[in-house]
């Protein structure tokens, strides 16, 4: 036992087993039928070269030349003279080489109407290609949810794959530009696997089933716990029932949306404020729109913590707004004054470029005091 492993024992860690489920679907049993053919091939092109060998008498070349055209049927005449067994052994050969190039259409035409070798081939590639992603979404269910979902996400340049198990989802994805996507159940394993769930940021489950996204949200948490994955995922579920809400938080749902809930305070709002009634749509979803609004945490590390809003001078350094705070207790204070304090692992609400926002992220990542405060 090395000393690595001495560790781990002493620490009790444990690496994460391997997955035993094959993920990428074998091409080669529906292969097999090809076999005979090529056998039958190699064996017949074997006979009409020793036949013409000891009929002939002529060099290895060019019996095996005189094989080639014979067996194939081409018709480019005799490459040397053919004696009245040879010519009998020809006969032969030309009725065994149209039988077995008959054969070996006839099964290749087959297959090649059923189209498993091309999915399969289909499926290997996008498989790849979903396993070179990282902090994507897994969407699952295809419906009229999902695919506004999608357009926000290829808006923000986030990755994701849609998981869906019915025959449809390959025409969907053409019609809707679904770049990673697979056909298969979405609370399986192997299917979890095959999305590379490993390496997402989290799922979002938009069934109108609530059955569904109970299944899927106890399949995703069980997921976590067999794999020893470092972090949860952040799962996002609908549920058009209110009682349903609580219901899938309950099992593991990070955020829980209501349709229903949605609509009727968006209805509220353009009720109470009509001329307040495009302000939603054109400072969060619009993609032109420079402003941005993103919660950061502040680490324990922070050289920020225990110091005063304006102690910190964020908005001088990085052109950005506090208009938020959310303690760790979950308490939020709306548009806090200078004086407030910024406490460890609270979550600071900002607002700016998005550029900015990251600047921002950077500053409060620090340990020790940032040079830029010299300046203000």
């Amino acid at each position: 036992m090395n000393l690595l492993q001495r560790i781990r024992n002493f620490l009790h860690w444990e690496s994460a087993p391997k997955p035993q489920a094959k993920l990428l679907p074998e091409v080669y049993p529906h292969l097999r039928k090809f076999r005979l053919p090529l056998i039958l091939t190699i064996i017949t092109m074997l006979i009409g070269t020793i036949g013409y060998l000891l009929l002939e008498k002529v060099s290895l070349m060019d019996a095996i030349y005189q094989t080639g055209i014979t067996f194939t049927t081409v018709g480019f005449g005799e490459v040397f003279e053919i004696s009245n067994a040879g010519r009998i052994f020809t006969i032969t050969l030309i009725i065994a080489g149209f039988a077995i190039f008959t054969s070996a259409i006839g099964i290749m035409a087959t297959e090649l109407n059923r189209g498993t070798i091309f999915k399969i081939l289909k499926e290997r590639k996008m498989l790849y290609k979903i396993a070179r992603l990282k902090k994507h979404f897994v969407v699952c269910y295809h419906n009229d949810y999902t695919l506004e979902v999608t357009k926000q996400l290829r808006k923000n340049h986030i990755p994701f794959v849609v998981v869906d198990p019915r025959e449809e989802i390959h025409e969907w994805a053409i019609e809707h530009n679904y770049q990673t996507y697979l056909k298969a159940e979405p609370h399986a394993e192997l299917s979890m696997l095959k999305a590379h769930l490993a390496s997402a940021k989290g799922l979002i489950t938009l069934s109108a089933s609530i059955a569904d996204n109970i299944a899927l949200i106890a399949s995703v948490r069980l997921f976590e716990k067999e794999h020893f994955l470092p972090r949860p995922y952040y799962v996002i579920s609908a549920a058009e029932a209110m009682n349903d809400v609580e219901k899938l938080k309950k099992l593991g749902a990070d955020t829980v949306v209501s349709p229903t809930k949605l609509t009727a305070q968006r209805v509220s709002a353009m009720a109470a404020r009509p001329d307040m009634e495009n302000l939603l749509e054109e400072f969060l979803y619009k993609s032109d729109n420079p402003l941005d609004m993103e919660e950061v945490e502040v680490p324990k590390y922070s050289w920020a913590v225990l110091k005063k809003i304006k102690e910190t001078h964020i908005r001088q350094i990085t052109n950005t707004s506090v208009i938020g705070i959310t303690k760790k207790d979950g308490k939020f204070i709306s548009m806090p004054k200078g004086d407030v304090l910024i406490t460890s692992e609270c979550k600071l609400l900002i607002i700016g470029i998005q550029s900015d926002i990251t600047t921002t992220k950077e500053l409060l990542r620090k340990r020790t005091k940032p040079k830029e405060l010299r300046f203000v």
